[in-house]
């Protein structure tokens, strides 16, 4: 943190300024859900609406990273007393996330309808279901944030919302496993050092859907029940996304499918190249009782752009997500001794999509954090 920033967060009344404004920030968030209706919009207006329907991914991995080094970084962290309980205490910052919620399921509705009646090519279509899917990605990380939390509301409306992009498990896993195994071998969502994004990809898949239900029929055991008993809540979950499958399908016929499929398909990769970079290289160390350290803010990457930060609900502060796991969003915390990433999420995941390119300016990253402890390499 620099010297400025200290001075900034020492300062009561400049600290309380400086969140009263970053909380209003927090609507860019919001933006995603305005992208593909503000882009069809400029398509139709200009006779472009083929290269349009291609405009979230322009805007999200190419606009935003430039703008994240442009804005710079953001390490203001809240003050325990002073501000963590109000805070928290502030609907605000919880209608936003629920408001995600129901704004996405219109969104979904109308980009279908869009599709269906629009005058796209081929290329337009794909890359419409590629701009949908893209938000529906970013809605991973608002139903990740709600399943975090204790209250039915917000457990229930994230679940919702991962069911609408075909990957309900990811609220069972994430939670029973990733959280519990983080940067162990154990982990299906930590990527190993040197282990490129087209190697780690299948085995997420594979090895999530395959958790998921492992844990949810260990849950079931335990109350002496059977798997398939109607309180697994992972049969619940997908029988409504079978149930949204259908309804597209019998209204739109094959390209209702295509559509929600696809963008199911776009939306759970993005999630699993988010999960790819956030642990990437890091292991919590094996003691000599056989166990695993304790999770810290060390074991994960922490970014600290301001844009991508404010546009993700602070999910580059993932250190401090991982260390106190059931901190609302707005209260994350940026930590030094967090290992850093060279820039945003938004640039991150196009690196990982280039694997050399990733290797090289991740790589050395790693090395330096383990110089010494070379043995964690391995």
């Amino acid at each position: 943190m620099s010297a400025n920033h200290i001075a900034l967060s020492q300062d009561p009344v400049r600290r309380c300024l400086l969140l009263r404004l970053k909380k209003y920030s927090f609507l860019i968030a919001m933006l995603p859900l305005a992208l593909p209706p503000l882009l069809l919009e400029a398509g139709q207006a200009t006779g472009w609406i083929n290269l349009f329907a291609w405009g979230v991914p322009v805007v999200v991995f190419g606009i935003i990273p430039l703008l994240d080094l442009m804005l710079g970084q953001d390490a203001l962290n809240p003050d325990e007393q002073a501000d963590v309980p109000r805070m928290i205490s502030e609907r605000f910052y919880q209608v936003m996330t629920l408001g995600w919620v129901a704004a996405f399921a219109v969104l979904l509705v109308w980009g279908m309808l869009v599709l269906a009646s629009a005058p796209f090519s081929l290329a337009g279509s794909i890359g419409w279901v590629v701009s949908i899917g893209i938000v529906g990605g970013l809605g991973i990380n608002v139903a990740h944030e709600l399943i975090h939390k204790d209250g039915k509301l917000e457990t229930r409306a994230g679940g919702f919302l991962l069911a609408l992009v075909s990957y309900a498990g990811f609220k069972v896993e994430h939670l029973r496993g990733h959280h519990v195994h983080v940067s162990t071998p154990d982990d299906a969502s930590s990527s190993r050092f040197n282990q490129s994004l087209y190697n780690f990809l299948p085995q997420a898949y594979v090895r999530n859907f395959v958790n998921a239900w492992r844990l949810e029929a260990q849950r079931l055991q335990r109350k002496g029940l059977s798997a398939l008993h109607w309180r697994n809540e992972l049969i619940w979950w997908y029988a409504l996304t079978i149930a949204v499958l259908t309804a597209f399908s019998l209204a739109f016929g094959w390209l209702g499918a295509a559509f929600f499929l696809g963008q199911s398909f776009i939306a759970l990769n993005l999630l699993e190249i988010v999960n790819y970079l956030e642990h990437y290289g890091l292991h919590r160390r094996k003691l000599e009782n056989g166990r695993y350290e304790r999770t810290g803010p060390e074991h994960s990457w922490n970014s600290n752009y301001f844009l991508t930060n404010v546009f993700l609900f602070h999910l580059q502060r993932h250190s401090d997500h991982h260390a106190y796991a059931r901190r609302r969003y707005q209260v994350l915390r940026h930590h030094e001794v967090a290992p850093q990433l060279p820039a945003g999420y938004a640039t991150m995941v196009v690196l990982a999509l280039i694997p050399p390119l990733w290797k090289k300016i991740m790589n050395p990253r790693v090395v330096a954090y383990y110089q010494g402890e070379e043995d964690q390499l391995a």
